[in-house]
């Protein structure tokens, strides 16, 4: 019987060992993570359990009966430290594993700021783990002043839920916008309104110079000089693909774990999926941050470590939740050149983006009609006349016959 080993007790990983077993295998399957929590949810860290409305337990993924049940060894809080492609074994905590096939689900970490600028002060947070939250809760207290570096959805929720406990909110983004990265200029005006009216303070094209302090953070000084006071400092400025271990193994990395269409990289015996793998996607490479796309993309890797052949295709869509506003996201708005705006009606609005006459993705912020409709026809590969999209008499349903 062979044995699969998985590293990365992540979303990915707990879908891939759960769909090997349902999928039939019969060998030994050995999920191996670097915390010592089981596999749990992570979006939630940043939004209810940071809120203090959801215990841990609510995290996990499945409860340690499931990986009995399905004989699915699990090693929690014990970090791989080498992968021998040769040899096919891990080593993990002087002892070595032996594998006939593995799977790297690695996920992502957060970039953080340089020691030279203080970066690595106590009372410098970031958002990624289930540790990261447990350490910074106890400042969440009404009154005290956060400054958060990075404009994107982490640091946006984080302030959300800072603002919601009655903290002072500071946040920093050195881009001309808040989430110029990955959303339009609506996208970004709307969450910007939405978060000035509930008491943040946003302030775009800031440079950060430095975290002040000596002992713990106090404050920090920016590009232009000014400096503001800081009870803690929460930063972030996005995250980094989990490629070491591939790294050191000779694994072919390019924006992440590189593999074919079939999850397979460029070991034959050695799969990745999620946060830590990019795969083929129109002519290029595509690297997707998502939870949808942590569970599709294992569990197709788990089908194809047991014989079937079965490439990926990616359907993106991603979400976040900030005050009593769902923003949801479909599709990749890459190479957008018109935006077409829908609503508002009420609290919702949608946002589509085009290029030409393609449908590239939909925001919708508290409209899951629009979100629905919106993923179904990129998925169709449709593509409604703008003007329909922008007249509120159209029915959207009706867009998908």
């Amino acid at each position: 019987m062979s044995h699969v080993v998985v590293i990365g007790a992540g979303q990915a990983g707990a879908a891939l060992v759960a769909r090997l077993r349902a999928g039939g295998h019969a060998g030994a399957i050995t999920l191996i993570g670097a915390e010592p929590a089981p596999p749990y949810q992570r979006p939630p860290l940043s939004k209810a359990y940071l809120m203090g409305e959801m215990e841990a337990e609510r995290l996990w993924l499945r409860s340690a009966e499931f990986y009995a049940e399905q004989d699915i060894t699990l090693r929690l809080g014990q970090p791989v430290t080498a992968i021998d492609p040769a040899a096919r074994t891990v080593t993990l905590g002087g002892e070595t594993v032996a594998y006939d096939q593995l799977a790297l689900t690695t996920g992502s970490h957060p970039r953080r700021l340089p020691a030279a600028i203080g970066g690595d002060l106590p009372g410098v947070y970031t958002v990624r783990t289930l540790a990261d939250v447990d350490a910074m809760k106890a400042e969440f207290a009404p009154g005290r002043r956060l400054v958060i570096v990075g404009g994107g959805y982490i640091g946006l929720e984080a302030a959300a839920v800072a603002a919601k406990l009655g903290l002072d909110v500071t946040v920093l983004e050195m881009a001309p916008r808040i989430l110029q990265r990955v959303a339009s200029p609506e996208t970004s005006d709307y969450v910007r309104a939405l978060h000035t009216a509930h008491g943040v303070k946003i302030l775009e094209s800031t440079g950060l110079d430095r975290l002040l302090g000596d002992r713990r953070v106090t404050g920090v000084r920016l590009a232009s000089g000014a400096e503001l006071p800081a009870d803690f400092v929460i930063v972030g400025v996005g995250i980094l693909p989990g490629t070491a271990l591939a790294e050191a193994a000779g694994l072919a990395i390019e924006n992440g774990i590189k593999t074919d269409d079939y999850g397979r990289t460029s070991d034959p015996h050695i799969w990745s999926a999620g946060d830590c793998a990019s795969f083929p996607w129109a002519g290029g490479r595509l690297r997707l941050e998502s939870v949808g796309n942590a569970i599709e993309q294992a569990e197709m890797v788990a089908d194809n470590m047991l014989g079937k052949v079965t490439p990926y295709t990616a359907h993106p869509w991603f979400w976040s939740d900030q005050y009593d506003t769902k923003l949801q996201i479909a599709g990749l708005n890459t190479g957008y050149d018109r935006i077409v705006t829908r609503g508002p009606a009420g609290e919702a609005v949608s946002f589509w983006y085009y290029r030409g006459d393609t449908l590239l993705a939909v925001d919708a912020m508290n409209d899951p009609r629009a979100y629905m409709v919106g993923k179904r026809l990129i998925e169709m590969g449709k593509s409604p006349d703008p003007a329909a999209i922008a007249d509120p008499a159209t029915q959207l349903k009706a867009l998908l016959k």
